[in-house]
């Protein structure tokens, strides 16, 4: 499960870089979870093919992240916003209305990322 995950994200990051026919494919396993043999089917491949396809599709969008880095970038994004977070919702008394703001600008900030 979590290879599919990655991918997904992967895929929401870099799937752009991608040429139609291969965003389809892709898209067709991972998103809607779809077999093999059902995208060989539905494509008029052979299911060999289409293992091979993904698995090449895969590579190039692990050679995105490793040369530009934008997932892990936006992860270690979240994860500071989310701490910022924590931080806010702790503050009590006379900085409560501060953390209020504090708490809405970084959610706006998460919701743009």
């Amino acid at each position: 499960m979590e290879k599919i995950f990655e991918q997904a994200i992967l895929y929401d990051f870099y799937g752009a870089l991608l040429n139609e026919h291969q965003r389809m494919i892709f898209e067709e396993y991972v998103i809607d979870n779809f077999s093999l043999s059902e995208i060989a089917e539905e494509h008029g491949i052979s299911r060999q093919g289409v293992h091979d396809l993904i698995k090449r599709i895969s590579r190039i969008l692990e050679s995105y992240e490793e040369k530009l880095h934008l997932v892990s970038k936006f992860m270690t994004v979240k994860d500071k916003i989310n701490s910022i977070n924590e931080v806010a919702r702790s503050m009590t008394g006379e900085d409560s209305t501060k953390s209020a703001r504090i708490i809405t600008l970084s959610e706006e900030i998460i919701d743009e990322l």
